[in-house]
């Protein structure tokens, strides 16, 4: 089944499983905590971080979020993409 036409819902869900991967492995290289970066980025709760993060509940993080998590893990955003 096709989400999109020209991408498969299981090629999207990789996508989404990368960017996660990279933000957690950044964080924690810096040693920052989840709730510190959801606090900084702007959300009221670490829930809904730490599900995107974690790619709970069908959960992921959207491109503001995306820039603002880089902008405060000081990285490029590409860094997220590679």
């Amino acid at each position: 089944m096709k989400e999109f036409a020209n991408a498969e819902v299981d090629e999207i869900a990789r996508f989404h499983h990368k960017i996660s991967t990279n933000i957690k492995k950044i964080r924690k290289a810096k040693g920052v905590s989840q709730l510190d970066v959801a606090q900084t980025i702007g959300m009221t709760s670490v829930t809904f971080y730490t599900n995107a993060e974690n790619m709970k509940q069908g959960k992921h993080f959207n491109i503001e979020h995306i820039y603002k998590i880089a902008k405060y893990l000081e990285v490029d955003v590409k860094e997220l993409f590679d």
